[in-house]
């Protein structure tokens, strides 16, 4: 029998049970938004890489048809990974009149500010 005015032992009080609820809430909500910052991240690198991927096709293009551009700036589309994107390519003369230096530029539908993606190389003078 319980005498009366005796506390019973062995339970959580309420204001336990609600410091351990709001360190749950708080803990779930930073790893909440530490997986959407990695899907983020995850997302934009993907769009890079494709990025990078279409400005080496660009100059494995020039390369390959042994094209030799005039000095000055192309546009023009590329599809990949069911998406489009813009490309930009600077033509330039070097001080050996027998390379040009391209430089490549991709950009997202959405920016046509921001570039994913650069790349740099040179093409050499066709002999014909």
């Amino acid at each position: 029998m319980m005498r009366r005015g005796a506390r019973q032992t062995g339970g959580f009080t309420l204001l336990e049970t609600l410091v351990a609820l709001a360190i749950l809430a708080i803990a779930l909500t930073a790893a909440f938004r530490a997986m959407g910052v990695t899907a983020q991240s995850s997302a934009e690198l993907r769009e890079r890489l494709v990025g990078d991927w279409i400005a080496e096709n660009r100059l494995a293009e020039l390369r390959a048809t042994q094209a030799w551009p005039n000095a000055g700036t192309n546009e023009g589309t590329a599809e990949q990974a069911g998406r489009s994107y813009r490309w930009r390519e600077d033509v330039k003369n070097t001080a050996n009149p027998l390379f040009r230096r391209v430089d490549v530029s991709v950009f997202s539908e959405e920016s046509d500010q921001h570039a994913i993606a650069r790349l740099s190389g040179y093409l050499a003078r066709p002999l014909r």
